[in-house]
């Protein structure tokens, strides 16, 4: 954890945003006393994930265990794809 005081971070918030961006925790002090942290925008917190809390939500179709058709299975492989090479 980084920190900067306030005419630290007034003088360098271009790089102080990069780095938080980057992944690096910012925080921004007044005088000795820590005030905020820089956090990049859409970062949610950070919460344990729970196994099956999306049970019964949605269901999937029994189709998706069938076997491919040969185009499908040959557009899997490759097959038809476009090589910009050639």
């Amino acid at each position: 954890m980084a920190t900067f005081t306030v005419h630290q971070a007034k003088t360098e918030l271009s790089k102080l945003m990069a780095r938080a961006e980057a992944g690096e925790e910012i925080v921004i002090a007044r005088r000795d006393k820590p005030a905020v942290k820089l956090i990049p925008v859409g970062e949610t917190r950070k919460t344990e994930r729970i196994p099956g809390a999306l049970k019964g939500m949605f269901k999937v179709p029994d189709s998706v265990f069938d076997p491919l058709s040969e185009d499908e299975l040959q557009a899997w492989e490759g097959k038809n794809s476009f090589d910009p090479d050639k």
